[in-house]
């Protein structure tokens, strides 16, 4: 995957993009996720009964490949949802699913700048201008 479609999956989304989890129609429980990050810490936190109501709506699924625009992720938690996992299996599959894209995502974006090493030598030595010539044909060699 490309580094600019891993860092559009793993941008933040301003909160009215957010995935909001309900045990059932009308029923908030408080939690939402902003990221995919954010997703994958929710899964372990939120009850699993709003785990159970949104795999079998397709509510990942399409929060995942609509918002976020993860279609591989999406596919992977639409072939979960058809083995019918219930309760803590439903949650520690979903987990484990999810956690390993991300984990995988985040190691395919650029390193940050923050590595950038500074060079060991700091002399600075002048030297008399060159010709284009003679700077072109160092570029060559």
């Amino acid at each position: 995957m490309s580094e600019s479609k891993s860092s559009r999956i793993l941008r933040s989304l301003p909160r009215d993009k957010a995935f909001y989890f309900f045990t059932s129609i009308g029923n908030y429980t408080g939690e939402s996720a902003a990221s995919l990050e954010e997703f994958v810490k929710k899964i372990l936190n939120v009850h699993v009964k709003s785990l159970e109501f949104h795999i079998y709506r397709g509510d990942f699924v399409k929060w995942i490949a609509g918002t976020l625009e993860d279609k591989a992720l999406a596919d992977k938690i639409e072939r979960l949802r058809k083995l019918k996992p219930i309760g803590m299996d439903l949650r520690d599959r979903l987990y484990l699913v999810v956690s390993k894209h991300y984990e995988s995502l985040k190691k395919s974006r650029p390193t940050s700048v923050s590595t950038f090493t500074k060079p060991k030598s700091t002399t600075i030595a002048y030297s008399r201008p060159q010709s284009k010539e003679a700077v072109w044909t160092q570029l060559e060699e």
